[in-house]
């Protein structure tokens, strides 16, 4: 057996598989499927659309408001929650993610893009194809988040959604935004 380990050749097909097994661990991330990070940002408070007082007497109310909303579909991992585009009173726009419940994995990022969002298979790897913008990392893989809109970031430029692994080019889930 000695002999046998001795031998060049042994030699570097054990540093090869180890140095591949090496890589591959840090590319697939394996363990990041039994992982979960919970996000608990706060979330705006929009006001219900009920009627408003009228009259020289009433306020001048400044709320957030709900410009676009949408579930999530599952896509390659099974992914469920909210969404919303928020107009801010200062006219800024942000997404907030609500009771997102998702698989953990590399390189997770939230994508705003002009695509519609299919089920099933067809639709994991749409997202790129035509204009995105990528709002960042993903915060978790559980619980409620906000991202803020760039200011040439334009909301209504985009019609979904996408909790995209970046490595390798697939949605987790996805949200159609449906203006409100």
């Amino acid at each position: 057996m000695i002999r046998l380990v001795s031998r060049p050749v042994v030699l570097i097909v054990v540093a090869v598989l180890g140095i591949g097994g090496a890589g591959a661990l840090y590319w697939f991330q394996p363990w990041r499927l039994l992982t979960d990070t919970v996000v608990t940002d706060a979330l705006s408070t929009v006001p219900s659309a009920g009627p408003r007082p009228t009259g020289s007497a009433a306020p001048v109310v400044k709320d957030p408001v709900v410009v676009a909303a949408g579930d999530f579909i599952t896509h390659e991992h099974d992914t469920s929650g909210s969404v919303r585009m928020v107009r801010n009173p200062d006219g800024s726009h942000q997404l907030e993610i609500a009771g997102l419940r998702t698989s953990d994995g590399p390189d997770l990022r939230v994508w705003l893009s002009d695509q519609r969002v299919r089920e099933g298979v067809a639709g994991w790897r749409v997202f790129d194809d035509g204009e995105f913008a990528e709002l960042g990392r993903l915060k978790g893989n559980h619980g409620d988040q906000v991202y803020r809109l760039d200011a040439e970031v334009d909301p209504a430029a985009f019609r979904s959604v996408s909790i995209w692994c970046k490595r390798f080019a697939v949605s987790f889930g996805a949200a159609e935004l449906t203006a409100t």
